[in-house]
């Protein structure tokens, strides 16, 4: 038996498997099975009320886990799936509410990674997927990662991990809610809002659940959505480029060990046996690919303090804003 049928026959079993998506990691349960979620949710430390995302093996099973589709969501299904954008639809009767979060709506989507396809074509149904992580800390985007978090504590969580390399875009998908009368995104992700309004020719709504100054009625809750997540242990701060020196400076000052995280072209940093510096790319593509693999490496070397230089300040930069807004919010709980 190849891995692909065994991790297919684990999960028919009600056990948990972690798999890679072109995302990051998915621990993947049966998303039929109560029994098998609610392990998901033990895992991860997980609020029960947080919803799941389900990934299907394609479009045509849209119909046994949601209802009411909009024309709007077939369009944006063909034009982006398999890929990195989450759908949520009104839920179908069946789907169990642990899925949902005890809400009248459902995430779905089609992963882009040929391990994640082949092992929902062998399992022949949807697939609950969060990042396989401790709940808000980083997601993971190696199956190492997988494996230092959830795959060697005392209660054996996961029963196999499927390695697939590294993900290839690096932080979670694009969500929109095509539930309401103007689609609106509730979480950015590597397709654009740009991209979507080109490919539906009609405007769409931005939302930022989890920043707003009150909270806003009717927007359905989604994963990643809470102010705090994808954080480190470390305390985290963000940090614009010109203030990065006296940002250092400071930090050293009070005896503290610092982990630097900024472009190549920053001005010159002091040398100091306390300090630690990555490079971070001037290029969206490859700093959303490296984002959490580097912040998990920063947050090993046990510094006191991590600095991140501000990314520019664009559409295409937002998915990235977004990430390390939230990760400097939950930071520094270890």
């Amino acid at each position: 038996m190849n891995d692909i049928a065994r991790a297919a026959q684990l999960l028919h079993a009600g056990e948990l498997v972690a798999f890679p998506t072109e995302t990051v990691y998915g621990l993947g349960a049966d998303a039929r099975n109560p029994t098998a979620l609610a392990k998901i949710f033990a895992a991860k430390g997980r609020p029960a009320d947080h919803p799941l995302i389900v990934h299907l093996p394609d479009a045509s099973h849209l119909d046994a886990w949601t209802i009411d589709i909009p024309a709007a969501a077939h369009t944006l299904a063909a034009a982006c799936w398999p890929g990195p954008l989450t759908l949520i639809l009104k839920r179908h009767p069946a789907v169990p509410d642990l899925v949902t979060g005890g809400q009248n709506t459902i995430g779905v989507r089609v992963p882009n990674h040929p391990v994640a396809l082949a092992l929902l074509r062998e399992f022949g149904s949807g697939i609950a997927a969060p990042s396989a992580n401790k709940f808000g800390r980083i997601s993971p985007t190696t199956a190492a990662h997988v494996k230092e978090e959830l795959g060697e504590s005392g209660e054996k969580n996961v029963a196999m991990i499927l390695d697939g390399g590294a993900c290839a875009v690096g932080i979670e998908s694009t969500i929109v809610d095509m539930t309401s009368t103007t689609p609106r995104i509730l979480r950015p992700g590597a397709i654009s809002t740009d991209t979507l309004r080109q490919l539906l020719h009609a405007s769409i709504e931005d939302h930022q659940p989890g920043f707003a100054t009150r909270p806003e009625k009717n927007i359905p809750r989604v994963s990643g959505s809470l102010a705090a997540h994808y954080a480190p242990r470390t305390p985290l701060q963000l940090c614009a480029v010109k203030s990065l020196p006296a940002a250092i400076s400071a930090a050293l000052q009070k005896g503290q060990r610092v982990a630097v995280l900024a472009p190549e072209q920053t001005p010159l940093l002091p040398v100091h046996p306390h300090l630690i510096r990555r490079i971070a790319s001037a290029d969206f593509s490859q700093f959303a690919h490296d984002l959490y693999a580097t912040l998990r490496e920063l947050d090993a070397t046990h510094c006191d303090l991590i600095l991140v230089t501000t990314p520019p300040d664009n559409e295409a930069w937002r998915a990235v804003h977004d990430r390390l807004r939230r990760a400097a919010t939950g930071s520094g709980n270890r």
